[in-house]
């Protein structure tokens, strides 16, 4: 056998045995997806960087990587803005669509890829609801993307797929038929998952904890931007519940973050949700990867500031996966992680709660504290009190 036969039948021994990744990481170049890490895609943003590089592609579940322990309003969610609105979306009127997309994934694999909120625009059309973009403030053949049923059926299946989720919709809603709503979600089979208004809280109260929540099966929760609907359908009005700031071009204006006309003023702590958008007013997807990076996270910070020194539960943008790097997911981690422990990344939470464990303990909480940047783990055991301070 010939050296270098043997050589190569060595190196490949070794590799087998070492289990050697050949998988590139985090901003290293890549020339297709299977070249990168798990979590991470293959990607080019001319904003960022020259040629292709392996970005992320979704974010930290803080459910799975910490818990599920804390009030719903505690936690931070990636949020698609017009969802429906997806770039080779067939035809569903048998006329070309002429308007704006704002995604490129299904709706399927924005739920797998970490989404849990979805911004959705509902109107009457042809005898039902469909998602669309309005002309002239209606829904045109041209402006409509799908049926509201064939959506609502796809968060249905992935709601049942993963039993210890909860998704978020948030209607920009156009739908005049007498319980419409209340129809397509019936018929799409979403009702079983259903967030009763009557349990969300008033005055700024912390919602019920997620466990809870996923134990009663109460995993969709829905707002709608028709007041009456609160009463007649028992669909909750959002600004009863959220504030929010302005969208497109006047939410992106740098250190500034201001409350859209519907909402009541972002400091309102009378409103326990907080949304942050960030989005162009027209979508240009080749600018999209700029938009979602270190900007995103400066407007974040802008807005916890306006916000009363709250953090965003939602993060909205376009094309959620376009990055230079971390994107919005990376921002979502940090939301994460400044909400469940005054770090900076969720997964410093993570390797704190894991050093918390040097005791045994019936609750761990642990959170920032602000001298000196530390971390203070207080482990309670009944009315004891254990301390560690440790670097986030």
């Amino acid at each position: 056998m010939g050296l270098v036969k043997v050589s190569w039948l060595v190196l490949l021994s070794l590799s087998l045995t070492l289990n050697i990744s050949t998988c590139s990481k985090l901003l290293e170049k890549c020339s297709k997806d299977s070249d990168c890490d798990a979590g991470l895609y293959c990607f080019s943003c001319p904003q960022g960087f020259r040629g292709k590089k392996c970005v992320r592609s979704a974010p930290a579940n803080p459910f799975k990587l910490l818990n599920n322990s804390l009030p719903f309003n505690k936690y931070s969610f990636l949020t698609s803005h017009n969802a429906f609105a997806i770039d080779d979306e067939p035809s569903h009127t048998g006329t070309p669509r002429i308007t704006t997309t704002n995604q490129e994934d299904t709706i399927t694999q924005q739920l797998n890829n970490g989404v849990r909120a979805l911004m959705l625009d509902t109107y009457d059309f042809e005898g039902s609801v469909w998602l669309c973009h309005s002309f002239g403030g209606k829904c045109r053949d041209f402006t409509a993307f799908e049926p509201a049923i064939d959506t609502l059926k796809e968060i249905e299946a992935f709601l049942s797929a993963n039993p210890s989720e909860i998704v978020t919709l948030i209607l920009e809603d156009y739908v005049t038929t007498p319980k419409g709503l209340t129809k397509v979600f019936t018929d799409a089979g979403l009702m079983k998952y259903w967030f009763p208004v009557a349990k969300m809280p008033q005055n700024g109260q912390d919602w019920p904890l997620v466990r809870d929540m996923v134990a009663r099966n109460q995993r969709l929760i829905v707002f709608t931007s028709i007041e009456i609907k609160q009463q007649s359908e028992g669909i909750a009005y959002q600004w009863n519940f959220m504030v929010e700031n302005k969208y497109g071009d006047d939410g992106m204006k740098k250190g500034s973050c201001s409350n859209r006309e519907e909402s009541s003023s972002l400091n309102d702590k009378s409103k326990s949700l907080v949304l942050v958008n960030y989005f162009r007013s027209v979508s240009v997807k080749v600018l999209a990867c700029g938009q979602n990076s270190q900007n995103l996270i400066d407007m974040l910070q802008t807005c916890y500031g306006a916000a009363g020194n709250r953090w965003a539960n939602f993060v909205t943008v376009d094309y959620y996966k376009r990055s230079e790097g971390g994107g919005a997911f990376q921002a979502v981690d940090r939301l994460n992680g400044e909400l469940l422990c005054g770090c900076n990344s969720v997964q410093a939470c993570k390797a704190i709660l894991d050093t918390c464990k040097y005791v045994e303990v019936s609750n761990t909480d642990f959170r920032n504290h602000q001298s000196g940047g530390t971390c203070i783990c207080n482990a309670y055991d009944n009315s004891k009190e254990f301390p560690k301070i440790m670097s986030c």
